[in-house]
């Protein structure tokens, strides 16, 4: 006689397989929307900044020197680092124990280089390090940007130091954002290890340059903890943005193509830049400005899209007059279908940000602000292709699936059931 046991695992066995010789299809499919001959996504890469100036020395992080924390965190990072991630290690002050300062400013060097990890080697060259000499951060930092040059990989400096930068007029908050302004999208973290007031302003003017963040740090399993997300966050896929120069007519505009852009805008600029929309569909566009430096309160942003006659058709605006690091606005612009399902020729928009922020006395002014711009041109909702069927988007597959296989399972059960009460009567 059929047990229950097996009956039921019977049936399993079979909506398994009718379900798996649905859904590989699918997921073939969604592989076949890929473009033939598409490039793997580079590995992103990650270049840790570490001072080793003199300061280190100073035991008062969980009883242990600095230099000490900042080494069994790193062993601690290196073991756990994403295969993808491409990891190098910079030194700061590591070598120079002099009072010559013209020296002393020029002592950063790549201790381990950015590449394929081996995580031997790499702690090796860490265990050498001895608290020694100055605190070339400027330098550093230029030197990490060199290190990570080539290639349109994710690229991430983090920075983890004890104190402020001894080599001015060198500003590293300088030195970042022209870092920023080359369009090289390359982010700074910084991690200050007890930090005075001097020291947190410092680092937190290097990541907001860049878009990055700022940490203080008291103990060791905070340092591992942080740079472990830092080095993680690198491995995620995210989307780079394209650099592009914004012009100051339409005519001379460039050409955008759906995707996220950046550019720079001087205070109280405006920059134009052009997209291309059929009839019956919708442009959506978004602009942000970083605010990277001191500004004056009360300040704005406005985002147009106007058409090749200078007729402006929609906008969005967004203004504030506190501290802030960012501000951001948005439109959307709906073309209407032609009146020839045929025509296909594109509109060309205008998309026009302008700013209002001014600046105060001794705040430079150059580079420009940081600019994002998000693009994206859909189908309307009158197009099949952009209609949500049942209301769930291009998931009404998944869930036809899922019905359909809970229809044929239910079948079966009842055949075998019908089955078995026979044999049971027979029986």
């Amino acid at each position: 006689m059929i047990t229950r046991k097996r009956l039921a695992a019977g049936v399993c066995a079979l909506v398994a397989t009718f379900a798996t010789g649905i859904l590989p299809a699918a997921g073939t499919a969604s592989a076949a929307a890929q473009p033939d001959g598409q490039p793997a996504q580079a590995a992103p890469k990650v270049d840790l900044v570490l001072d080793v100036s003199g300061s280190m020395r100073t035991a008062d992080i969980d009883g242990k020197s600095r230099m000490a924390a900042a080494k069994q965190a790193f062993n601690e990072v290196l073991d756990s680092v994403p295969q993808e991630v491409q990891l190098g290690i910079r030194t700061l002050g590591a070598n120079y124990p002099g009072e010559d300062r013209k020296v002393g400013c020029k002592d950063t060097r790549a201790l381990y280089p950015v590449g394929p990890l081996n995580r031997t080697e790499a702690k090796t060259a860490v265990a050498t390090l001895a608290p020694t000499g100055w605190t070339p951060i400027g330098p550093a930092l230029q030197g990490a940007a060199e290190d990570l040059k080539g290639g349109d990989a994710t690229r991430r400096i983090v920075l983890i130091t004890d104190g402020e930068d001894t080599c001015q007029p060198l500003d590293p908050c300088e030195v970042a954002r022209d870092i920023a302004a080359q369009g090289i999208h390359l982010t700074i973290d910084t991690l200050g290890l007890i930090p005075d007031a001097k020291t947190r302003a410092q680092l937190t003017c290097i990541a907001e340059a860049t878009g990055g963040t700022y940490t203080s740090v008291q103990h060791t399993d905070q340092l591992s903890g942080k740079v472990k997300q830092l080095v993680d966050r690198a491995a995620d896929p995210v989307a780079v943005p394209v650099a592009t120069t914004g012009t100051a007519s339409c005519e001379s505009a460039p050409q955008l193509k759906p995707g996220l852009y950046t550019d720079r805008e001087k205070f109280a600029e405006h920059r134009s830049y052009k997209v291309d929309v059929l009839p019956g569909q919708e442009l959506r566009a978004s602009a942000s400005i970083g605010m990277d430096r001191q500004t004056n309160p009360d300040y704005g942003v406005m985002l147009r899209a106007v058409t090749a006659h200078g007729r402006e058709i929609v906008r969005g605006s967004e203004a504030g007059d506190g501290r802030t690091d960012l501000i951001s606005t948005g439109l959307r612009y709906p073309k209407a279908p032609a009146d020839d399902s045929d025509d296909k020729t594109p509109e060309t928009v205008c998309l026009q940000v302008s700013n209002s922020f001014s600046a105060g006395p001794g705040v430079k002014t150059d580079p420009g602000l940081p600019v994002e711009l998000a693009i994206d041109v859909v189908n309307g909702p009158d197009q099949a292709s952009d209609v949500a069927s049942f209301g769930l988007g291009r998931g009404w597959w998944l869930l036809g699936t899922l019905v359909l296989t809970g229809l044929v399972a239910g079948l079966v059960w009842g055949w075998i059931s019908r089955w078995r009460i026979a044999v049971w009567r027979t029986n």
